[in-house]
């Protein structure tokens, strides 16, 4: 880990989320608005699920961080895609992009591909799926992951460097990196994979804590860190995925920006 991300930066970034309660822009899959939804308000965002290609770039003007996800693909939501993030890199709004199956058909590839051209501050996916972008190849099972995130750093890397993105990897350990910056961040609980969409949601609070974070990496690292601490204390009472997800939210709500000082980062 670099000396440029600590966990007194971290601290120090959650903070900024609580107290600004930037407006993120949502446009995600079918599957995981709600989560995603109550994600960031459970963490002190405010979300705002706003797709429709006639008020996705007005919506983008307003918003502190755009989100955009392509889970569900149709023609309509790829213009509304568009037309945010070409708002949001005009603006010098960050904005996220998750490439959910990126690897899967044709049409997402081509649509990833077209949306790279607006420069996403951030890249958040699994691992097969940044394998998928980093070699042009497909890769995964569908939404899964048949790659280990720690497997993938250099993948990473080299897309973080192609990019001039940041590039989120989201496993068993996160992996955060600019090209530069390489940061790993250990936690949560085993069961987080069984919840749908929360790899989705997870997209969403990067976008939350890159709108107030001084750096599009100290952002994610946080994101992530703030899911880490959360699953983990989570884990402790909940039976299962089924009981895991709202012990997630409320430990999210609960969280004081002093908890993340038990993430650890490498």
């Amino acid at each position: 880990m670099s000396a440029d991300i600590s966990v007194d930066h971290v601290v120090d970034t959650v903070h900024r989320l609580h107290e600004q309660t930037p407006l993120v822009q949502c446009i995600t899959n079918y599957v995981s608005m709600d989560l995603a939804a109550n994600v960031l308000n459970a963490a002190h965002a405010s979300p705002a699920m706003v797709h429709d290609e006639r008020e996705a770039a007005e919506m983008a003007r307003l918003a502190s961080a755009v989100v955009v996800n392509i889970g569900t693909l149709s023609p309509p939501w790829v213009t509304g895609m568009h037309e945010a993030a070409s708002v949001a890199a005009e603006r010098g709004i960050p904005w996220v992009l998750d490439p959910v199956a990126v690897g899967a058909t044709a049409y997402r590839r081509e649509t990833t591909n077209a949306l790279l051209t607006h420069r996403p501050a951030v890249i958040r996916a699994n691992a097969s799926e940044i394998v998928a972008l980093a070699t042009a190849q497909g890769a995964g099972r569908g939404v899964d992951s048949t790659h280990d995130s720690t497997a993938v750093v250099e993948q990473a890397q080299a897309l973080a460097s192609a990019t001039g993105s940041v590039v989120v990897v989201s496993g068993a350990s996160d992996v955060v990196t600019d090209s530069v910056t390489t940061v790993i961040v250990d936690g949560g609980d085993p069961r987080m994979p069984l919840i749908s969409a929360l790899g989705c949601a997870a997209t969403a609070l990067v976008g939350g804590a890159a709108a107030v974070a001084p750096t599009p990496l100290l952002g994610a690292v946080a994101a992530m860190a703030m899911l880490a601490n959360a699953g983990e204390r989570a884990g402790r009472s909940a039976q299962g995925p089924g009981t895991l997800r709202p012990a997630l939210l409320d430990a999210l709500w609960a969280q004081r920006p002093e908890d993340l000082r038990d993430v650890v980062l490498r």
